[in-house]
C-alpha cells in the first residue's frame, strides 16, 4: 500500500482529533459565497518521504500527475509568474487582468544574484552547486523575499527548499509555511519529489529522502467531510514512476518527461471547494 496514503491519513486524524479551530478569529480566506473559511490545524508537522522506496502520490483519490509538474516546471523553469505560461487554472484567483501574480514564485526564483562565481538565479545556483560544490550546506532557495511581498497577490506557501548531499544521494527539505491539506498537501509532495529527482538526475546523484515540514497544517470547515470519507479508504499500491534517464539538462524536461505506471486510485465525487 502506498506510504503516502499512510501519511496523509496518520496527518488528518491528528488534526481532526487533536487540532486547534480558528472559529473564534478574524480570518482571511473566504468562500466564494463571502463566508470566512475556517479551518482545524496543527502546528509543526513533519513528513519524510524515501523517493528510493516508491513514488508518495495519493491513491485515497487521484493527484493530477501532469498538472503537478506542469505547475512545477512554470515555476522552477520557466521562472514565470504569468497563468498565460500554465496549462491549468489553478491560479486564476490570484491573477490581475493580464495574467500576472505580481513578484511571486517564479519570479523570485528567476531574479539574479551576483556571486564571486558570476551572476546566478536561484536556480541556476543550485545547479552549479550541486556539480561544483556538492559538500556545501548552504545550497537553497527562497522566495518568502520581504521586500517584495507587498507585490506578491498571494505569499508563498511553499517557500524554502534546502538540497543536500550526503554520499552520492541527494536529499531536500521542503519548508511550508501552511498548507490546505485536502487540495495542496499531495499535490506539493509530488511535485518537489519531481524537483529532487530532476536535480539529481543532471548532477549525477541518486536521489534519496524528501523531509516535507510544514508549520500550519490545516483542514478547512468545507472540507472535513470530504477528508473523513477518504481516510476511511483502504491505500493501494502505490504506482511505479518512469523518468527519461536521457535528459542531462534540467531545462530539457517536460510534462513527458515522467510517467505514472499502474496508477490506481478512489473515485472522488465530491466537488472540493477552493478558498481563496
Amino acid at each position: 500500500m502506498s506510504k503516502a496514503d499512510l501519511i496523509f491519513i496518520e496527518n488528518c486524524k491528528d488534526i481532526l482529533e487533536n487540532g486547534t479551530w480558528d472559529t473564534n478569529l478574524s480570518v482571511r480566506p473566504h468562500w466564494e459565497d463571502g463566508t470566512p473559511a475556517h479551518t482545524v490545524k496543527k502546528f509543526g508537522i513533519v513528513n519524510r518521504y524515501d523517493l528510493r522506496e516508491e513514488f508518495p502520490i495519493l491513491t485515497l483519490r487521484r493527484t493530477a500527475f501532469k498538472s503537478c509538474i506542469d505547475e512545477l516546471l512554470w515555476i522552477w523553469q520557466k521562472k514565470s509568474n504569468n497563468i498565460r505560461d500554465l496549462r491549468s487554472h489553478i491560479w486564476d484567483s490570484w491573477a490581475d487582468e493580464n495574467g500576472s501574480i505580481g513578484k511571486a514564485y517564479g519570479y523570485q526564483l528567476g531574479v539574479k544574484h551576483e556571486y564571486k562565481e558570476g551572476m546566478f538565479d536561484q536556480v541556476d545556483r543550485v545547479l552549479y552547486d550541486l556539480k561544483h560544490d556538492p559538500a556545501s550546506r548552504r545550497i537553497l532557495t527562497n522566495i518568502f523575499n520581504f521586500e517584495d511581498l507587498h507585490e506578491m497577490h498571494l505569499y508563498p506557501c511553499a517557500y524554502s527548499m534546502t538540497f543536500n548531499v550526503s554520499g552520492d544521494t541527494l536529499n531536500g527539505i521542503l519548508n511550508q509555511r501552511s498548507q490546505d491539506m485536502l487540495t495542496a498537501n499531495n499535490w506539493n509532495v509530488v511535485q518537489y519529489s519531481i524537483l529532487l529527482i530532476m536535480m539529481a538526475q543532471v548532477s549525477g546523484l541518486k536521489v534519496g529522502e524528501l523531509v516535507h515540514v510544514i508549520a500550519d497544517a490545516h483542514i478547512y470547515d468545507r472540507h472535513v467531510p470530504i477528508v473523513e470519507e477518504m481516510i476511511k479508504r483502504a491505500p493501494m499500491s502505490a504506482p511505479k514512476l518512469s523518468v527519461d534517464d536521457s535528459i542531462t539538462n534540467f531545462y530539457d524536461f517536460t510534462t513527458d518527461s515522467f510517467k505514472l505506471e499502474n496508477y490506481e486510485f478512489h473515485p472522488l465525487d465530491a466537488k472540493i471547494p477552493v478558498a481563496i
